[in-house]
């Protein structure tokens, strides 16, 4: 473990004021926790909330603003609506959406009315998002105009009634309801004239309802539900400004989707606990960041990793650091440019984090240390990898690592750290370990490598099993594979993880094998994978293989080609890449590689 990495009691002494600040936070959490009915559900939080910042600003986008009584009347309306429609308490309602305001009125809205959200990716399309659909039957759909293409084409093979497929206009609705594409009924125009007051079936939820469904690929093919009821929900909103430390005169900048656990559940979370506003962007943009930070005077960034490289990415200015950010909240800061980003743009607090949708542990830096996901009791086991297993002594039992050594995350499950898991039965058992440190005792395994660099401070290693971390999503390797396995063209397909310099995560390559007597034709390869892969997830190079090498178990190789990665001298077959703003596959030649290696290209 680098020097430099490691954490010190007298670090913890520059820390302290950082905590101490905390202290009415803390206070107002615990209060909250004692009185659970402060917190009974997502709904009523909402409505309390509202009470107390009745015209505050609640939701920015670009040069629209809606106070908490305007997000809740709207809110509302919908909710009405949807008790007309028949949706009720127990229904699942699927919530297709880009950023933007519609997405939480509608996800509001869904909640009120008892109902549970399911909340799609919005990059999947074909095969993927037609699954991430029929695997929580949902009885309504609620598409952004901005998604219809994607949600036409896998309209026929889903299972929602036909007149309950609403869309919204992507436009100002507050103003005027506008049109929606040919096929879809207009919630918002329909939903006109329903009561804008709170609705007395909200009262009636309870913290073990489901709120949300939140899709993870995890370490298996098809994407999983992670369940999110609204205890989780609450208990998150009353504790999470203990990290943040938010006030009503906030401001949040959310550009992480509004589907991820991340950004819904923490960053916008954060801002309902505290009455803060939030400023909702659209997509990410690394050459637009600091002129929106400062015109809507943000106080606060909710980050992953890469959006940090790209704003480093950008050429320096005079007025880097001239802005109103105060701290940035996130997870996937690298340690090879937490300094320099750090410096650079004057970032005074970093609240780096770790946590899962569906996970029951997690870790804070709330110290404002470098480098670490912060402070927590955690339990780190021996895995082996080759293996790619636990290792249990003598004892049966499994061995905890030296601190310094990389170990598995594990969370113990008990009445105060749950794990809900998912919507099938069969995914939330394999997720958990048995009989770890004694006969009956129970563990979420969160296929995570950790490592303790002192004071109980702690650091990201790697992701175990078939997945690999890229854009700031993870990517099921099984999916992928299922995926390009189905081009005509191709017999066998194994899917990996390398690293390309410069780049955060590792970038997906594809070993595959054409079927026999055929040429690949690299650009509708390329296409096919556009078509029925999240973007993140189309590989951005592929091996052209004869075979797909197998152990005696018929597991493919992968340590050996990732070992060999994409590089001309070390990989034995050739090699395609898919350059930024490509069309197609090309052939990888040494100057590309070249190129490559030395970050000419923005990946």
């Amino acid at each position: 473990m680098a020097e430099e990495y490691r954490i010190k009691p007298m670090d913890l002494v520059t820390g302290i004021p950082n905590v101490i600040e905390r202290i009415p936070a803390i206070y107002r959490a615990a209060k909250a926790m004692r009185n659970k009915q402060e917190y009974d559900s997502m709904g009523l939080a909402v409505q309390r909330t509202v009470a107390k910042h009745t015209d505050r600003p609640a939701i920015h986008y670009q040069d629209r603003m809606l106070t908490y009584a305007q997000y809740n009347a709207e809110a509302n309306k919908l909710a009405h609506y949807l008790k007309t429609q028949g949706v009720k308490r127990g229904d699942v309602v699927a919530l297709f959406m880009q950023n933007r305001p519609e997405f939480l009125i509608s996800f509001t809205a869904i909640a009120k009315a008892g109902a549970c959200a399911a909340l799609l990716n919005n990059t999947q399309t074909g095969k993927v998002l037609a699954y991430s659909i029929n695997l929580v039957k949902p009885v309504a759909a609620i598409v952004g105009e901005e998604l219809v293409a994607p949600f036409n084409e896998i309209r026929g093979d889903i299972k929602i009634p036909e007149d309950q497929i609403y869309s919204i206009a992507d436009a100002d609705v507050q103003k005027d309801p506008g049109q929606v594409p040919q096929g879809y009924r207009n919630i918002i125009e329909l939903a006109a004239d329903q009561s804008s007051e709170n609705l007395a079936e909200t009262n009636s939820i309870t913290r073990a309802d489901h709120l949300c469904y939140i899709y993870t690929s995890g370490t298996t093919g098809m994407p999983k539900a992670a369940i999110t009821d609204h205890n989780r929900f609450c208990s998150m909103i009353a504790g999470i400004n203990v990290a943040m430390n938010l006030n009503k005169n906030d401001v949040y900048y959310l550009a992480l989707p509004l589907y991820h656990a991340t950004g819904l559940l923490a960053c916008w979370g954060s801002v309902l606990a505290s009455g803060a506003s939030v400023v909702i962007r659209r997509k990410f943009s690394a050459s637009e960041f600091w002129e929106d930070i400062n015109k809507y005077q943000a106080t606060i960034f909710g980050y992953v990793g890469e959006m940090c490289r790209y704003l480093l990415n950008q050429p320096p200015k005079p007025t880097d650091g001239q802005h109103t950010l105060k701290k940035i909240f996130g997870n996937g800061l690298r340690p090879g440019i937490w300094q320099d980003f750090k410096t650079r743009f004057k970032i005074p607090h970093i609240l780096e984090f770790y946590g899962a949708s569906e996970g029951n542990t997690g870790f804070i830096n709330i110290f404002n240390l470098d480098n670490t996901v912060g402070v927590g009791r955690a339990t780190l086991v021996k895995y082996d990898r080759e293996k790619d297993e636990v290792v249990r002594g003598s004892d049966g039992c499994l061995i905890k690592v030296a601190k310094g050594e990389p170990g598995l995350l594990l969370g113990e499950i008990t009445d105060s750290t749950p794990f809900i898991g998912y919507t099938q039965k069969d995914k939330t058992e394999k997720a958990i370990l048995r009989d770890v440190f004694k006969k009956g005792d129970a563990w979420f395994n969160t296929g995570d490598l950790l490592r303790n660099i002192g004071c109980s401070h702690y650091q990201f290693v790697d992701r175990l099993g078939d997945t690999y971390r890229w854009k700031g999503e993870n990517v099921s390797t099984t999916q992928v594979e299922n995926i390009l396995s189905g081009h005509p063209d191709i017999a066998d397909c194994v899917v990996y993880g390398v690293e390309i310099p410069g780049t955060n995560g590792k970038a997906g390559m594809a070993a595959v094998t054409p079927k026999e007597g055929v040429s690949l034709k690299f650009s509708e390869i390329y296409d096919y994978a556009q078509k029925n892969l999240p973007t993140y997830a189309v590989p951005i190079f592929l091996r052209l293989k004869q075979n797909a090498e197998t152990t005696g178990t018929f597991k493919y190789k992968k340590a050996d080609l990732k070992k060999e990665s994409y590089a001309v001298d070390s990989c034995p077959d050739p090699v395609y890449v898919a350059l930024p703003k490509a069309s197609e596959y090309v052939a990888l030649t040494k100057e590309l590689q070249q190129g490559i290696d030395n970050s000419e290209y923005s990946f």
